[in-house]
C-alpha cells in the first residue's frame, strides 16, 4: 500500500497536517500517517505539496462551452440573457461536441472531481459517463406558461429515466429561474424531487431584473417571454422577493442547490439557511453576466451552507475552481480560508449527494485526491490555495485502481 507524502496534508473536515502522508490501498482512502512513517512503507513523496480532495464544481453548463469568447461581458444581466440566446441559435453539433470534451479536460486538468452540470439538451450526458468526472447532470426544465407544465416536466422526467447513469453520474431535475419557470412547473419538480429523494437546483435572485420582475411582473424579463410568445397572462407577481417566492412554492428545503443569490438580503439567507438550502456562488461569472459582485461574505456571516462553482465558459473565463475561489477570497477577505476550501470541496459533495464518498481525506472514501504545488513556508498553506492556483501546478494522485474501484455504478 503506497502512502503519498507531501509538505501538507489537507484532511478538509481537520485542520491542516504538516508533513504528513495519505496511505491508498486499491483506489480508497487507508489513513493518514505522520511522520516518521512506517519503517517498511512505500512512500511515494511528493516534496512541497498540499494533499487535498479533489475539488467539486458544484454549478456549471458544460454544454455552453463552445459559447467561450463569443458572448462578451454585459452591464446588464438582460443584455447578456439575449446575446446568449442570439448566438446559440448559430450552434453546430459537432463544435458543441468538441468543446463539452474540450471542458471536461480542461475541468479535470485544474483539479475537479465533480461537477453539477446544468443542461437542455442532455448532450453532455455521453463525454461526462467516458470522463474521470462524477456528479449530477441537471436536466433543467424551462417553461413559463401554466398549460404546458406537466407536458414539459414529464419530458424532462422521461428523459433522465431512459439513461442508464454509471461511473459516479446521476441524472436529477432542476428549474432554471424564477421568470422562466411557472408555479405549477416549480410545484410538480419539487413534488417529483420529494418522491424520489433527489436534489434540484434553481437560479434564483441572480440580477435585479429578476427581483423586479418577481415584485411587479414587469422589466425586461416580461419584455423578454413577450417577445418569445410564451408569457402567461394568468400569472400574478407575488409582490415578493425571488427566495420568498420559491419558499411559498414550496420549493426550498435541503435537496435544493440555489445558485447565484447576488441580490438575495440578509432576511432571504436566514431563509436558505433555515430550510437547510445550499447557496452556490460563481462569482467570476456575476461580474462577467451585469448581475454584479455576490455577498460573499455576507453568505459566510449568514451561516448559510456554501459551495462554490464557475458556471458556463459562456461567462467565465475558465473551468479552473482554484480561480473561483480566489475571487471568493477577494470578496471575503475575512471568511475563514478553512471555510473557503471546504465551500469548495465537501459542502459541494454533500450538496450533490456524494459526501459519503468524496470532498475530504477520511477513511473508506474514494482516492481522488490532487496534490498541488506549494511554498516551502510552513505557515499559511490555506491561505496559498486562495490565492489562485494554476493547473500547472495541480496534479492528481493515487489514481491505480480508482476508475475500477471507485467510477462503479452508483444508482
Amino acid at each position: 500500500m503506497p502512502i503519498y507524502r507531501a509538505a501538507w496534508v489537507l484532511p478538509i473536515v481537520g485542520p491542516p497536517i504538516r508533513d504528513a502522508g495519505v496511505g491508498i490501498d486499491h483506489g480508497r482512502i487507508a489513513a493518514i500517517h505522520t511522520a516518521p512513517f512506517p519503517p517498511a512503507a512505500d512512500v511515494i513523496d511528493l516534496g512541497d505539496a498540499a494533499i487535498l480532495p479533489g475539488l467539486v464544481n458544484a454549478h456549471t453548463h458544460l454544454e455552453l462551452s463552445w459559447l467561450r469568447g463569443r458572448v462578451p461581458p454585459r452591464a446588464r444581466f438582460d443584455e447578456w440573457v439575449r446575446d446568449v440566446m442570439r448566438v446559440r441559435r448559430e450552434g453546430n453539433p459537432a463544435i458543441i461536441q468538441r468543446a463539452i470534451t474540450e471542458a471536461i479536460a480542461e475541468a479535470c486538468a485544474s483539479g475537479t472531481s465533480l461537477v453539477g452540470d446544468i443542461t437542455n439538451t442532455l448532450a453532455t450526458v455521453t463525454p461526462l459517463l467516458a470522463s474521470d468526472l462524477g456528479g449530477v447532470v441537471f436536466r433543467e426544465v424551462i417553461g413559463f406558461q401554466r398549460a404546458k407544465a406537466e407536458e414539459v416536466v414529464s419530458r424532462a422526467v422521461a428523459q433522465l429515466q431512459g439513461i442508464a447513469w454509471t461511473n459516479g453520474l446521476r441524472g436529477a431535475l432542476c428549474a432554471h429561474a424564477p421568470y422562466s419557470v411557472s408555479p405549477a412547473a416549480f410545484r410538480t419538480i419539487a413534488q417529483h424531487v420529494e418522491a424520489n429523494g433527489g436534489i434540484t437546483s434553481v437560479h434564483v435572485a441572480e440580477s435585479p431584473e429578476e427581483v423586479e420582475f418577481v415584485k411587479t411582473a414587469g422589466g425586461a424579463p416580461r419584455a423578454v417571454l413577450e417577445e418569445l410568445q410564451v408569457w402567461d397572462a394568468t400569472w400574478q407577481a407575488p409582490a415578493c422577493g425571488p427566495v420568498e417566492y420559491l419558499d411559498r412554492l414550496g420549493y426550498l428545503g435541503r435537496q435544493t442547490l440555489a445558485v447565484h443569490c447576488v441580490q438575495a438580503t440578509s432576511d432571504d439567507l436566514a431563509l436558505l439557511r433555515d430550510r437547510g438550502v445550499t447557496l452556490v456562488t460563481c462569482p467570476r461569472s456575476n461580474r462577467w453576466t451585469g448581475a454584479g459582485d455576490p455577498p460573499v461574505a455576507a453568505f459566510f456571516n449568514s451561516g448559510v451552507r456554501m459551495a462554490i462553482g464557475t458556471d458556463s465558459l459562456a461567462s467565465a473565463p475558465d473551468l479552473n475552481l482554484f480561480a473561483e475561489l480566489a475571487e471568493a477570497r477577494r470578496l471575503a477577505p475575512d471568511a475563514p480560508a478553512g471555510a473557503l476550501l471546504r465551500a469548495a470541496t465537501l459542502s459541494g459533495a454533500e450538496a450533490l449527494g456524494f459526501a459519503d464518498e468524496y470532498g475530504s481525506i477520511e477513511m473508506g472514501k474514494r482516492a481522488r485526491l490532487i496534490a498541488v504545488e506549494v511554498p516551502r513556508s510552513p505557515q499559511g498553506v490555506e491561505e496559498y490555495l486562495l490565492s489562485g492556483v494554476t493547473p500547472d501546478h495541480v496534479k492528481w494522485i493515487g489514481e491505480e485502481g480508482t476508475r475500477d474501484e471507485g467510477r462503479g455504478p452508483r444508482d
